[in-house]
């Protein structure tokens, strides 16, 4: 794994060994990766990374947002509560230099946000557990700004729960990619 674009294009993350099953750690591919920067980058989404919030669910490795913060995101925050994977992060700060936001939460149990909410998620949830929904809910506890892109991968389709649109999907292999937007939450 190494991260493919912006100022440290080229960095190899830590290595997740043989513990990978025990922590069940599924990092999104290099080839995937760059296939979802350059559709939010260049593609139909044209995000801006210097004016994106990204928040990270399940971040797991964090290279998604280690992606995102060598592209110039604003802000990086990841969720994730796994000891394995936290580690791993701590590693990933250490080799590319970059320090960002870390909560060592359970991404389906979110508390209020204490930070100005985000435009762009990750989210990486363990494929056909349903904790991704979880978490997408948990989420309009002001984490959220209004016509948020969330980028969802996930082992199969399927529909996102209410209060979010499906925009498109986009399969790599046995990995499906759901770009959702927020539509409305009923309070």
């Amino acid at each position: 794994m190494r991260i493919i674009g912006g100022h440290k294009k080229g960095i190899n993350l830590a290595p997740i060994g043989d513990v990978d099953l025990e922590a069940r750690l599924r990092p999104t591919s290099d080839r995937v990766r760059e296939s979802i920067f350059n559709l939010l980058e260049n593609g139909r989404y044209k995000l801006n990374m210097s004016k994106t919030r990204v928040l990270d669910l399940f971040a797991g490795t964090g290279a998604m947002s280690f992606e995102a913060a060598s592209r110039g995101a604003e802000a990086v925050t990841m969720i994730e509560n796994g000891p394995k994977s936290l580690t791993l992060i701590g590693q990933n700060m250490e080799i590319t230099g970059l320090h960002l936001q870390v909560y060592n939460a359970d991404a389906t149990q979110l508390p209020a946000c204490p930070n100005p909410p985000f435009d762009l998620v990750f989210i990486d949830p363990p494929y056909g557990k349903q904790m991704g929904h979880a978490a997408l809910l948990g989420l309009k506890m002001g984490w959220l700004m209004d016509d948020a892109l969330i980028v969802w991968e996930e082992g199969a389709e399927f529909y996102p729960p209410e209060g979010y649109s499906l925009l498109e999907v986009r399969r790599y292999g046995d990995t499906f990619i759901h770009f959702l937007r927020v539509s409305s939450f009923e309070e």
